[in-house]
């Protein structure tokens, strides 16, 4: 669908992308038959529909690391407060490090302002420590 768009948010408190795959393993539940892990924002954004299997794009340390596909929005109190709960795929997916200043909330990102996945394997840079990713990615090399 070319008229997705993602969402961009910084993972507060979070030093890596291994300790924000550890507080997402605590948030996993089942979302609409299939496992998913949730966060709760105040507002749910305007163009919500549009969000729907595009992705979340974490801010870890002012790098963008890691994405999630974002599943769905459902209404939701927390901390007896109401605001909406976004489900997104358990699985985090590491994408090019891109340099990205911290911010409150939510922020759309346009597709074509998404930083590229990086692939698997054995050679897998979404475990890599991010001051080596931002290193590395402000030569070039990655």
């Amino acid at each position: 669908m070319d008229d997705l768009l993602n969402l961009t948010k910084t993972a507060v408190g979070v030093a890596s992308v291994g300790a924000l795959e550890t507080r997402n393993r605590g948030r996993t539940h089942e979302f609409e038959g299939r496992a998913a892990c949730s966060i709760y924002t105040r507002y749910r954004p305007k163009d919500y529909e549009r969000l729907i299997g595009g992705s979340l794009y974490w801010i870890i340390k002012h790098v963008i690391t890691v994405r999630q596909e974002i599943r769905g929005f459902e209404q939701a109190t927390w901390k007896g407060k109401p605001g909406w709960r976004i489900w997104l795929a358990p699985d985090m997916i590491p994408v090019a490090p891109r340099r990205k200043r911290a911010h409150q909330g939510w922020r759309y990102l346009k597709p074509e302002d998404a930083p590229p996945d990086l692939g698997g394997g054995e050679a897998d840079l979404g475990d890599m420590p991010v001051k080596m990713a931002q290193t590395l990615s402000r030569l070039g090399l990655i």
